[in-house]
C-alpha cells in the first residue's frame, strides 16, 4: 500500500517542479495608440482652424432666422350683386390669365334692369330736347309779340292823328260828328291793341324764363338717367367674376346653382411664383448691417436641399409688435425687456422663383442674409480656406 501511494506523490512533485512557458510579448498601450491619436488631434486642429477662418471671413457676416414665411398678395373674390351661379369656368388649382372668366351669375334680371334704365335715359334725353325746343318757341313768341307791339304802336299813331284831324274838322263844321266819333273809337282801339301786344310780349318773356329754367332741370334728369343706365350696365358686368391678374385659383367656396349675396366669398386667386415674396422677422440685434439689395439664401422646411436665391427688398418701418392689435405699453406697470423683431421683405430672383417648385404662399423657410456690401460673393468654408491659403 505504501508503494502504491508513493507513485502519485512523485508525479505531483515532478509537475510542480516543471518550468512554466514564457508569456508572449505585448506592446505598451501608449505606443499602440500614439499615431492615431496624433492624427486625430491634427484633424481636430485643422477643422478648428478652418471653422475659425470661415467664421472670420464668412460666418460673421451672415444673419439667419427661421421665423420667415412665404407670402403673396392673394385676391379673395366676392360678388357685388346677388344672383344664382349658372357656370363655374375653372377647376380647383387651375392657372388663369388676367381677365379670364371664373364664375358666371344669372344675367336675366340684370339685363332687364339695364333695358329699363336705358329706356329711362332715352326718355330723359327726349325731355331735354323738348325743353330746348320750348325755349326756341318762347323766343319766337317774344319776336311775334314785339312785331304786334310795333304794329299796334303804328296803328295808334295813325288813329291818334286821324282823331285829331277829325276833332278839328268837326269843330269847324267840315265833317260829321259820327266820323269824329269813329276816329276817336279807332284811336282807343289802337291803344287797347298796343296794351294787348305789350301784355303778350311780357307773357312770352316769362314763358322764355320758365323754358330756360326747365332746360338744366331736364339735363339733370338726363344725367341721372344716364348714370342709372351705367350702373345697370356695371351690375350686368358683375354677373361675370373674372381673374384680376395672372395666377392660380383656389379656395372655391361656391357651387353650381347656389344663390349668392353681395360680399359673399366665391373664389380666391393666388399670385404666380415670381410674384411671391418672403417676410422674415429678424431680431433687432441682427439689423445693424442689413441693407436693401443684399443677397439672401432661402431654405424651405418642406425640402432642406432646395435652396433659392433672393435679395432684401425693404425693412418694415416699425417692429411687428407695434403693428399688432394690442401694441405693448411699456410706460406703465412692471417693465420686461423683450428683443423685438422687425419684418424684412425678401423678394426672390425671377429665375429662382420659377425653378422653385416648392414655392407656395404660407410655407415656412429659413432666411440667411449676407450683410456684406452688395456685390460681394459668398465663398463657403472651402472657398474661404482656399482664399486664405492663396489657392484661388
Amino acid at each position: 500500500m505504501n508503494a502504491v501511494s508513493d507513485k502519485p506523490a512523485a508525479s505531483v512533485t515532478n509537475a510542480a517542479s516543471a518550468p512554466l512557458p514564457a508569456p508572449e510579448s505585448v506592446p505598451a498601450p501608449s505606443r499602440r495608440w500614439r499615431i492615431p491619436r496624433l492624427l486625430l488631434l491634427g484633424l481636430l486642429a485643422l477643422a478648428a482652424g478652418l471653422a475659425g477662418n470661415w467664421w472670420f471671413t464668412e460666418g460673421r457676416w451672415l444673419e439667419s432666422t427661421d421665423d420667415a414665411y412665404v407670402q403673396g398678395d392673394i385676391a379673395v373674390l366676392s360678388t357685388r350683386i346677388e344672383g344664382d351661379v349658372v357656370a363655374i369656368h375653372v377647376a380647383d388649382n387651375q392657372p388663369v390669365r388676367a381677365g379670364d372668366k371664373l364664375i358666371s351669375l344669372d344675367p336675366a334680371d340684370w339685363s332687364a334692369r339695364l333695358d329699363e334704365a336705358r329706356a329711362s335715359a332715352a326718355e330723359a334725353a327726349a325731355a331735354v330736347v323738348t325743353a330746348r325746343r320750348q325755349v326756341e318757341q318762347s323766343r319766337s313768341a317774344i319776336a311775334q309779340a314785339e312785331a304786334m307791339m310795333a304794329q299796334a304802336s303804328a296803328e295808334l299813331t295813325r288813329a291818334a292823328a286821324e282823331a285829331g284831324r277829325s276833332g278839328a274838322l268837326v269843330g269847324a263844321g267840315w265833317t260829321s260828328r259820327q266820323a269824329n266819333e269813329q276816329a276817336v273809337a279807332d284811336r282807343q282801339k289802337a291803344e287797347a291793341q298796343l296794351a294787348a301786344a305789350r301784355a303778350q310780349h311780357a307773357t312770352a318773356e316769362q314763358a322764355l324764363a320758365v323754358a330756360e329754367a326747365q332746360v338744366p332741370q331736364a339735363e339733370a334728369h338726363a344725367a341721372v338717367a344716364e348714370a342709372a343706365a351705367r350702373l345697370a350696365a356695371n351690375n350686368l358686368s358683375y354677373t361675370v367674376i373674372r381673374a384680376p391678374f395672372d395666377g392660380i385659383v383656389g379656395n372655391r367656396a361656391t357651387q353650381l346653382g347656389q344663390h349668392v349675396q353681395p360680399g359673399q366669398l366665391l373664389i380666391a386667386v393666388a399670385p404666380p411664383a415670381p410674384r411671391l415674396f418672403v417676410v422674415a422677422n429678424f431680431k433687432e440685434t441682427q439689423l445693424r448691417r442689413m441693407r436693401a439689395g443684399q443677397r439672401v439664401w432661402l431654405t424651405p422646411d418642406i425640402d432642406g436641399s432646395a435652396v433659392a436665391q433672393a435679395r432684401v427688398d425693404s425693412l418694415a418701418p416699425a417692429t411687428g409688435a407695434l403693428f399688432s392689435l394690442l401694441p405693448p405699453e411699456n410706460a406703465t406697470g412692471n417693465f420686461t425687456k423683450v428683443v423685438q423683431r422687425v419684418p424684412v421683405k425678401i423678394v426672390l430672383d425671377p429665375d429662382a422663383a420659377v425653378a422653385a417648385h416648392w414655392l407656395r404662399a404660407g410655407l415656412s423657410v429659413t432666411a440667411e442674409v449676407d450683410t456684406r456690401a452688395v456685390g460681394e460673393s459668398r465663398q463657403g468654408m472651402l472657398g474661404a480656406a482656399a482664399a486664405t491659403l492663396g489657392l484661388k
